[in-house]
C-alpha cells in the first residue's frame, strides 16, 4: 500500500528537522579554542583593532591611536587617496556642484580631475546608463526578486554574458567594466526595484530611460519617480549619501570580500556580486534599514520622545533581549573603527536636521538627537565598561532616506551604487600589487575519528 503524500511530507519535515539538529550540535566550536589558539576572530586583534593584513592608498578610516599599547579614542576621520572627505564636500557644495562622479574619479585614478576630465568622465558614464539590448525584459523584468540587492547580484554576474572580453584581466580592460558598472548600477537598482514594486506588489510597472546629462544621484531618483520628479535639493542631499558611502578603506567586509576574491584571479563580474552578497548583510549594509525598524519600534513603545529616563529604559530592554528584535543591538550606535564620532555620521546629522525641519518632522529628528545622547550612558551602566559609544553613518542615512520618501528596500542598493567606485578601485589595486591568492589558516579542532562500515553505524 503506497503511503499518502502527507505522510512522506511529515516523515521528510522530521528528518530535516533531525537534520538541523546535527548541523547545530556537530558545527559549535569551544569557545576556549579561540583563546587557547589565539584565533583573531573577526580578525580582530583583543583590544578590538584589526589585524593588519594589506596595505592600501585608496581610503584611510582613522578613529583611534594606539599610545603605549592602549587604545586612544580620537575623533573620526576619512580621506579618500589622502584627501579629507569632509573638504571634498565643503568645497563640491560650495560651488554648488554634484561631488559623486568627482568622487568616482578620485578613487579611480588617485588624483582630483581637471574640469575637462570631469567633463569627459561624466561623458563616458552617461554614455554607459543604459543597459544592453534585451538586458531589461530578460534578465530583469523576466526573473524579478522580492529582494533587490539579490536581483542585483544576479543582474551583475549576467553582464558577463553581455561582454565581448569579460576574462581579460588587464587594467585596461578591468577599468572599462568598472565604469560601466558604475555607471548601470544606478539603472539596475531602479528596473530591479520597478520589477519587485509590479511582480510583488501589484503596481504600474515604469520603466524610464535614462537622460543625459545628469548626474548620479539625479538619474536614480529620475528612475524611480513615476513622475520623474525630484527637487534639487533632493539630488543634494542624496549626491552627498553617495560621496560618504562611496570608499572605507580595504578592511570593511565587503571591500575585503573584493580584495579576497580578486587575489583568485577571477573576473570583474565574480568580483563584484560577491560584495554585493557581503553588503547585504543586516551587520554591514543593511544596517541603516535595521535603525530605521527599530527606531519605529522605539516611537511605538515610548510615549514621551523627551522623557530621557523612559528612553533610557526601553533602550535597556533592547539590550536585554526584551525589545524590538530581542537580538541585544542598538542598531546605529558604534564602530568597528571610530570612536569618538563618525565623520560621515556628523555630515549627516547636519543635512537631516535642515531636511527634517523642510518637511516637518523635528520631532523625529530630536528623537535621534536624544537617543545619541541618552544610549552611552545607558551602555555604559549595562556593559560596566568606558568604552566610548557614537552614531555611525547608519544611524543617520536611513532617516535621512526616509526624509527623502526613498522605499526602505533601496537603502542598501543605494549603498552598493556609492561603493561600487570604492570596490572598483580596490579591484585595480590588488591586480596591480596583489602578488599571491588571499589564504588565511583555520586550525582544525576536531579529533581523529575512524571509518564506521554503513551496516554498523547506529540509527537516527
Amino acid at each position: 500500500m503506497r503511503r499518502r503524500a502527507s505522510d512522506r511530507i511529515i516523515e521528510s519535515n522530521e528528518f530535516i528537522e533531525q537534520l538541523s539538529k546535527f548541523a547545530l550540535e556537530n558545527n559549535k566550536i569551544n569557545a576556549d579554542f579561540y583563546k587557547i589558539y589565539n584565533v583573531k576572530r573577526g580578525l580582530r586583534n583583543e583590544n578590538g583593532t584589526g589585524v593588519l593584513v594589506g596595505l592600501t592608498k585608496i581610503g584611510d578610516v582613522h578613529g583611534y591611536i594606539i599610545d603605549e599599547n592602549e587604545k586612544v579614542p580620537v575623533e573620526g576621520r576619512l580621506r579618500y587617496r589622502g584627501i579629507a572627505v569632509s573638504d571634498i564636500v565643503a568645497n563640491f557644495q560650495k560651488e554648488k556642484r554634484f561631488g559623486f562622479e568627482e568622487v568616482c574619479f578620485l578613487l579611480l585614478f588617485g588624483h582630483l580631475p581637471k574640469e575637462e576630465e570631469l567633463g569627459l568622465f561624466k561623458t563616458l558614464l552617461d554614455d554607459n546608463r543604459r543597459l544592453p539590448r534585451g538586458f531589461t525584459e530578460n534578465m530583469i523584468l523576466k526573473a524579478p526578486s522580492p529582494n533587490i540587492m539579490n536581483k542585483l547580484a544576479r543582474s551583475i554576474l549576467a553582464c558577463y554574458s553581455y561582454d565581448k572580453n569579460p576574462e581579460d584581466k588587464s587594467i585596461k580592460n578591468v577599468l572599462r567594466q568598472c565604469i560601466e558598472l558604475i555607471a548601470r548600477v544606478p539603472t539596475m537598482v531602479a528596473y530591479g526595484h520597478q520589477a519587485k514594486l509590479h511582480y510583488y506588489e501589484n503596481k504600474s510597472l515604469c520603466i524610464h530611460h535614462p537622460l543625459p546629462g545628469l548626474s548620479t544621484a539625479e538619474t536614480f531618483l529620475h528612475l524611480i519617480r513615476s513622475d520623474c520628479k525630484y527637487t534639487k535639493s533632493e539630488a543634494d542631499i542624496l549626491d552627498l549619501l553617495l560621496v560618504l558611502h562611496a570608499e572605507h578603506g580595504g578592511g570593511n567586509n565587503s571591500t575585503f570580500t573584493t580584495h579576497v576574491v580578486s587575489s583568485s584571479d577571477t573576473d570583474t563580474y565574480s568580483v563584484i556580486a560577491a560584495a554585493i552578497g557581503s553588503l547585504k548583510g543586516d551587520l554591514h549594509g543593511s544596517a541603516n534599514i535595521k535603525v530605521i525598524h527599530m527606531m519605529r519600534d522605539i516611537k511605538k513603545n515610548i510615549k514621551d520622545w523627551n522623557d530621557e529616563d523612559e528612553i533610557a529604559a526601553y533602550l535597556e530592554k533592547i539590550l536585554n533581549r526584551k525589545a524590538f528584535d530581542k537580538k541585544g543591538l542598538v542598531y546605529g550606535m558604534g564602530h568597528a573603527v571610530y570612536t569618538l564620532s563618525d565623520p560621515r555620521a556628523r555630515l549627516l546629522k547636519e543635512k537631516s536636521k535642515l531636511l527634517a525641519k523642510e518637511v516637518g518632522k523635528e520631532k523625529e529628528f530630536a528623537l535621534y538627537k536624544n537617543i545619541e545622547k541618552i544610549f552611552p550612558v545607558v551602555f555604559s551602566r549595562f556593559k560596566n565598561t568606558k568604552v566610548i559609544i557614537s552614531p555611525n553613518v547608519d544611524y543617520y542615512s536611513g532617516f535621512v532616506y526616509e526624509l527623502l520618501n526613498i522605499p526602505c528596500d533601496l537603502y542598501t542598493p543605494l549603498f552598493a551604487i556609492a561603493r561600487i567606485a570604492g570596490w572598483s578601485a580596490h579591484r585595480m589595486e590588488e591586480i596591480v600589487s596583489g602578488s599571491k591568492i588571499i589564504r588565511p589558516a583555520y586550525k582544525n579542532v576536531m579529533p581523529k575519528c575512524e571509518y564506521i562500515p554503513i551496516k554498523k553505524r547506529k540509527n537516527l
